[in-house]
This record gives C-alpha cells, structure tokens and sequence, in this order.
C-alpha cells in the first residue's frame, strides 16, 4: 500500500523542521519551525519572517590578515609533557613512557615523540609554552580559555560567538551556512554565545564526518535518499497555494524564499559541501579516516567556503586513568590530522588568512600519578600548558614563553587566556577596544580592560 499524501506531507514537515532548527544558526522549537513554514495559514502574514532579527547590529570587522579561525579544542586537557613541550630530562616520573622527542623543521624546537608528522611542519606554526591561569576545574578553565574572562557576575560570550557577532549576518555575511561552527558536539561546559544570545551560539553538525554518510542534522536526513527528498520538495510546492492566492506579497515571498535557501542547502551546492566523498581517497587517507582527521577536512571546506569560525571538539583528553594507552591511540590521530589541515591549508594559500588554535582548557600534571587508583594518570593543571597557534598572519616556527625543568611552573613570559583571544582578534581586524552591546549597558569590550582586574601578560606581539 503506498503512503497517502497526508502521509507524505507529515513527514515532510518532520524534515522541513529539522532544517529550520538549524537554519541561519537560529535555534527555534518544532512549533515554531513548523509556524514560520510554507504550511501556514493566513495568519503567516501576521508572523515575523525568517532571517529578521533584533538585535544590534555589529560593527564591520576590517583590516587583519585573518578571514577565518580553526579552533581544535583538545576537550579534557592535553599534556603539554607529552605533546609541545616534552622535558626528557625531568625523569621517569614526570615524562612517563613517553621519554623521548624529536627534532622539528625548525633549528632549536623539539616536540614529543608521537608527533611525527608536526615535527615536518613547525615553520607553520608556533607554540606557547607558557600558558596560564591555574584554574583546575573543567567548566571553569574552560570558561577562561575561550572568553579570557573569570567573571562571577556575567556570562560573557565565547570567541566563536564574538567572531560571529563582528563577522557574521551583521558584517555583511552572505553565507547558507552559519557563521559559526561546531564539528560535531558543542562543547557543553558553558554557553557559548554568553550575554550576547542564542542567535550567536554555534551550529552543531552532529553526525560523524568519518562515516560513509556526513549525517548533518538539519541538512540530511537519516535514511532519505537525494531523490526522495526532491519528491518531498515537489509535494510541498504542489500543497503551497499561498504563493498564488496572495501575488507580490512582500512577507510571504520572504517566507518562500527562506524554504528555497532551506532546500539549497540540502539538495543545492552548499548541501553537497558536506559530502566528504567528492573529496579525493588519497586526500581523506591523508588526513585520517577517524572522526578528528575527517573532521579537519571539513574544516578546511567550510574555510573555503568563507565560514569566519570553525570548532573541532575533540573529546577524549580528561586521562586520569590509562593516560599513556590513550595517549598511544589519541596523539598520532591529533598529529595526522592537524599536520594534513596545515599542510593542505598551506598549499591552497589560504593558511595565510585562517588561523589555527589548538588547545586544550589545561594541561596536566608533569608528575605521573603512579599511585592507586589512578595506577599511570595526569590530573588536572592550570599553572602551565601549551597552545599552538598558526596562519592568519602569526608567523611560524617561533616559541613563546617557558615552563622550568620539569614543567610545573612557568619561567618566562606568562600568557594568559585574554591575551591569545585578544592576538586572535587582531589579526580579525577586531580591535581590542571593540564594544560588546552589554545587556545592562555596562561599557564592556572584546579585550578585559584595566577596571576588569583580568591577568594579562601582553599581546602576542612576538608572533605578528
């Protein structure tokens, strides 16, 4: 027995709602999706159309090298022992297993010795070994690494959220997909778009780039052929008499072409952008065929396609038990897929204008902790980590700052998380004294000023 029409229609809504959840980067309820559709009544013209928004309006972004941001956030809290900056001399009880470095490309920087393929490309970038701000909590560090900010009293907004505010819809973005990013999961520690609201939280693909179908939520649906889709398409143009009832009818022509923008990405160009079969074999080899490689891939696509802000969340790095099993498996994917990003990102000529951040919210202890329970772990360590930092107009192969011997101390030129968040809007060309709309009217700016008693050590001076 074939589907009736009503049946059809019904789960058409079902998948017309599931990309107008997603559209624009808006979070909307079913209801509402289902509201703001072609299915509606005449009381549609009364509603407010798709892409209309209240909020105020940025100030363009001009000047800087950099159009995009990559941020490989290393959920958990890497070692910055085991990967950036190794200390083979600190003795089997801080290095571990994992004893031994390796040269780079670059004279004078040694990496650890699981990363291999970054070693053949430090003139690429640069790396932090001073990072700071000796929180050990995971929302907390978190919430300081990404806004620069330890505030009791706001929630202020993440950078992706405050790239989008400057470089978004507002700036004179143009694109289906939303300016903001997430590959796959947000990260779930803290709101990301803060006081600046839910029009500025990321897009959370969902899915898994590594599968044979990138199931996109919002963009493809489970199960549904590209033809079938079309069928659906065909079905709702033939249920829509609106469009002919009421000619020329500036809210309604709003509405449709919404659906018709909504359709491109699905079954249009910008749909097929995250179909990672039209990339080559030899390329998805080389980037790793695990969720973190094909999620680099993605990203260097969504870069092309002029997305300002990019996020890889790559969980799995919160290693209080089993720390060197899982560095074995989790380190030489970070080392494939970071180095292919770099290198693919370098050889299109577009490293120069994206930058590249990847960091964790800390790092951990230096001291393995050989003792029962945790029999081989590394806790939580705010007092010193390391961040890598590339493209966008910051030069590469340079070292910041220090830790001492063992790791457990910085020793020279501490760098605080509002430092590398204000380099990184430099190079955006958002200057430092650049407002945020406060909801309260507080004068408030994307760098801590003076009168927020933010720890600061200086710009990233040395690396622009």
């Amino acid at each position: 027995m074939k589907p009736s029409n009503n049946l059809r229609s019904s789960e058409f809504s079902r998948d017309l709602t599931r990309l107008t959840n997603s559209f624009g980067g808006v979070p909307i309820t079913r209801r509402e999706a289902l509201r703001r559709s072609v299915y509606g009544s005449a009381g549609l013209l009364l509603m407010e159309p798709l892409g209309v928004r209240a909020e105020p309006e940025a100030p363009l972004a001009t000047g800087g090298a950099a159009k995009s941001v990559i941020q490989i956030w290393l959920w958990g809290g890497p070692c910055h022992i085991d990967t950036f900056d190794p200390k083979p001399d600190a003795g089997r009880e801080y290095t571990g297993a994992l004893n031994e470095t390796i040269d780079t490309n670059v004279d004078g920087i040694r990496i650890g010795q699981l990363l291999p393929e970054l070693a053949k490309q430090a003139d690429n970038y640069s790396l932090i070994r001073s990072m700071t701000h000796g929180n050990n909590g995971h929302e907390t560090a978190a919430y300081l690494v990404q806004t620069g900010r330890a505030s009791e009293r706001d929630v202020f907004p993440g950078l992706g959220a405050v790239v989008s505010y400057f470089k978004g819809y507002d700036a004179g973005y143009t694109g289906l997909i939303p300016p903001y990013v997430v590959l796959t999961e947000p990260q779930g520690r803290f709101s990301e778009a803060g006081f600046l609201g839910p029009r500025y939280k990321p897009f959370a693909t969902g899915g898994n780039p590594a599968s044979s179908i990138f199931e996109v939520e919002g963009i493809v649906t489970p199960g549904i052929t590209e033809e079938h889709q079309k069928n659906r398409r065909k079905l709702l143009g033939n249920l829509n008499t609106l469009g002919g009832a009421l000619p020329g009818n500036a809210t309604l022509k709003t509405v449709v072409d919404s659906e018709q923008q909504a359709y491109e990405l699905i079954l249009g160009d910008a749909g097929k952008l995250f179909d990672l079969g039209q990339e080559s074999d030899t390329t998805r080899d080389l980037y790793g065929r695990n969720t973190f490689g094909q999620s680099c891939l993605m990203a260097r696509r969504l870069v092309e396609k002029g997305v300002p802000f990019i996020t890889i969340n790559y969980k799995g790095w919160d290693t209080h038990k089993q720390h060197f099993q899982i560095m074995n498996r989790k380190l030489p994917e970070l080392d494939q897929g970071l180095a292919a990003l770099l290198g693919d990102l370098s050889r299109r000529g577009i490293l120069d204008s994206t930058i590249v951040w990847c960091t964790g919210e800390f790092g951990r202890t230096p001291r393995v902790a050989t003792e029962s329970p945790w029999n081989g772990g590394r806790h939580h360590y705010g007092k010193v980590f390391s961040s890598l930092l590339a493209g966008g107009g910051f030069k590469g192969g340079q070292v910041v700052g220090s830790s001492d011997a063992k790791g457990e101390e910085v020793a020279d030129r501490p760098v605080y998380p509002a430092d590398v968040i204000g380099s990184i809007y430099g190079q955006l060309g958002i200057p430092a004294d650049s407002k945020l709309p406060h909801p309260q009217g507080i004068p408030t700016h994307v760098v801590p000023g003076e009168t927020e008693d933010v720890p600061m050590g200086g710009l990233l001076k040395e690396l622009v």
